[in-house]
């Protein structure tokens, strides 16, 4: 492990864990963890039909028979140095993922994955542009989706076997449209029967040898095919560990994109150390907290959003007497939290507090302390149940986590270590450590990482505290982009350094601070150059905002599509003696009550927020009553918004508000 420079208290906390520091290629793994961990609980499906339960040696076992059946289906050579043949992947989060995508890579082969949901389109572009020879997929119904392109003898479909990771007769006419084809096409059940009568070559290792091909959403033009080695992986698995340090047995849910980087390293790491991962989904979410009681989750923003929003509707149900004490706590313990942070020097607002600063902090702690207390003793503790009561840190990455989520779940006692990286970095570069948690930061960089800021003009590198764009170099950056040189030698640099297209500053203690995109970068007539994120994650303290994106490129001032939440205004309303249900809600957003209440909820978190300009004011907006989703295409898979799509979606309204 000394090649990554762990600091010495990272060294202490990670005594016990497993070191994997040696290995050459992803499934050594697998082999090492089924050793160590044999009959311990690796996966639980507890949704599915049937319920799914392995250990470490049935799911090492499933993984060899898959990579066997693979074999024997033929995966073929190829010339390229370090790019072995290509199967694509389209499915979702289930144990069978888990087991192709490792049984794939233990064949020999790199995969190519992608959702069983996404477009049509996308799909083909991802089956074609990759070569695959090979496609694992979910059911017969997506093979469906995709099948009469891939029947039809293009010359730009390689594929000579297909595999269903669902039970469903392959040939059953009700199935499988009609058509005719040369591709052999089975089932699961078949694959491990034929991997069971054929015996698994050895493939040697190599950790610079791709390892799979992940596509980015494609906001603009066609999606990117990220190579990442099994090197870039390897180093996430052992530097993780200066992140987390879970115990054999710890329990985990298991809720984002598996063939996303985040949700899939994250996997590949709680697996490697002999946790037990749960399969959940935002329906079972509550439920699976309750009844499995996880130490750790990983998810991104809008999760907790989500969660957070849950428990802002049970304090809107109680009496309002109860509502008074919950806010009256909820208020002094904000006071105390900011008192800790200045003592601590974790306030990101005021990292360097003077010595008279530090003495009144202290006080204002030792006087707010006994009522903080009291607060956790009688409301936060309920709400530590509700994620089960065990948890040791949540873990957030896949963008900017809002500064009143950080201030709630710092206050209700809940850790949450937020990171960041891209798909193209593996995807960790940097994440905060549960001993030196500064909110409103994405953390130091991970061992073996280095991290620097420049000027987007010049490229010269800029002091401490100076925004600017981050460049990031390690052994986690991607090789390149599939076959696309211009847009590899565009994103990396001579040197290795990776342009993450992120603005951001580094503290003095290397903490690193986002601001926003580049591209995002919204510039007024004026020449002010506006970062959404933070005003957004501002505007969404409101109870009433579920969703806001600003617009204002090249106009005079900042304006907002806001998507309403539809549960806290209708109780607003009722409290202000004014029936209207849902339905006439949505219909009346124009409605000047209901305009007035949100341009003073704009006006007031905007204003209150830190280093507030009033450039930042947002003078127009429309309430819009469709939410932005993966399913209608205006959220990507990790739940971000996809501001062009909006854009375009929302053009005319845009071009409205600065008429």
């Amino acid at each position: 492990m000394n090649k990554y420079k762990f600091t010495q208290i990272e060294k202490y906390q990670m005594t016990g864990l497993i070191d994997y520091s040696e290995i050459q290629s992803l499934p050594e793994i697998w082999e090492i963890a089924a050793n160590r961990f044999g009959d311990i609980t690796a996966l639980i499906a507890p949704h599915g039909k049937p319920t799914i339960t392995l250990t470490y040696s049935q799911l090492y076992y499933q993984i060899q028979q898959f990579a066997a059946g693979i074999q024997a289906l033929g995966i073929g050579e190829n010339s390229q140095e370090n790019i072995p043949s290509r199967v694509a992947l389209f499915a979702d989060n289930s144990p069978r993922w888990m087991i192709a995508d490792q049984g794939i890579i233990m064949a020999g082969a790199a995969n190519a994955v992608r959702s069983s949901a996404a477009d049509k389109e996308e799909l083909l572009y991802i089956l074609e542009h990759s070569g695959s020879i090979g496609l694992v997929v979910e059911n017969i119904k997506t093979l469906n989706k995709i099948g009469p392109e891939i029947y039809s003898n293009s010359p730009n479909v390689l594929l000579q076997w297909i595999v269903l990771l669902s039970d469903e007769s392959p040939r059953d006419g009700k199935n499988i449209q009609d058509t005719q084809t040369d591709i052999q096409i089975i089932n699961f059940p078949q694959l491990i029967e034929l991997g069971n009568n054929f015996k698994l070559q050895f493939v040697e290792s190599n950790p610079q040898k791709l390892a799979t091909l992940i596509y980015t959403s494609g906001t603009t033009g066609k999606p990117k095919g990220v190579m990442l080695t099994h090197s870039n992986l390897i180093h996430q698995i052992n530097t993780i560990h200066a992140i987390i340090q879970p115990s054999v047995g710890d329990k985990t849910l298991s809720i984002l994109p598996t063939w996303h980087s985040f949700g899939r390293v994250g996997e590949y790491y709680t697996l490697s150390q002999g946790c037990t991962q749960i399969y959940t989904n935002r329906r079972y979410l509550k439920q699976d907290l309750q009844e499995y009681k996880p130490q750790y989750v990983i998810g991104v923003p809008r999760l907790w959003e989500s969660f957070y929003e849950g428990i802002q509707k049970s304090f809107r149900d109680k009496s309002p007497r109860m509502q008074k004490l919950i806010n009256n706590f909820l208020k002094v313990s904000g006071r105390y939290i900011k008192a800790v942070r200045t003592w601590k020097k974790l306030d990101l607002e005021n990292l360097n507090p003077t010595t008279a600063e530090i003495i009144n902090a202290w006080k204002t702690t030792i006087l707010l302390a006994p009522l903080h207390f009291l607060g956790e003793n009688i409301v936060y503790k309920k709400i530590q149940q509700a994620t089960g009561g065990n948890i040791k840190q949540l873990i957030c990455g896949g963008g900017s986590l809002a500064q009143h989520l950080e201030d709630f779940f710092e206050i209700v006692g809940i850790q949450i270590l937020v990171g960041y990286g891209l798909t193209e970095t593996s995807p960790v570069l940097c994440a905060r450590r549960y001993y030196r948690n500064l909110r409103g930061s994405s953390g130091k960089p991970i061992p073996a990482t280095q991290i620097k800021i420049v000027d987007l003009e010049s490229g010269e590198i800029l002091p401490a505290n100076t925004r600017g764009l981050v460049m990031a170099r390690g052994e986690q950056v991607m090789e390149g982009y599939y076959l696309n040189s211009e847009a590899t030698s565009k994103a990396i640099d001579s040197e290795g350094w990776f342009n993450t297209g992120d603005i951001g500053w580094l503290t003095t203690e290397n903490q690193i601070v986002l601001t926003g995109r580049a591209k995002d970068t919204i510039v007024l007539t004026n020449g002010e150059n506006i970062e959404p994120q933070p005003i957004e994650n501002a505007c969404l303290r409101s109870p009433y905002i579920d969703q806001i994106m600003l617009v204002g490129q090249d106009q005079k001032s900042l304006g907002a599509l806001i998507v309403p939440n539809i549960e806290a205004l209708e109780a607003w309303l009722l409290n202000q003696s004014l029936s209207i249900t849902n339905s006439d809600i949505n219909a009346n957003l124009n409605n000047q009550i209901i305009r007035d209440l949100f341009r003073e909820e704009l006006n007031r978190e905007v204003r209150h927020r830190p280093g507030y300009r009033r450039d930042d004011q947002i003078i127009v907006f429309e309430l819009i009553p469709e939410p932005f989703t993966i399913e209608n295409g205006l959220l990507t898979q990790t739940l971000k918004v996809r501001r062009n799509v909006v854009m375009e979606r929302y053009r005319d309204a845009i071009a409205n508000l600065f008429v």
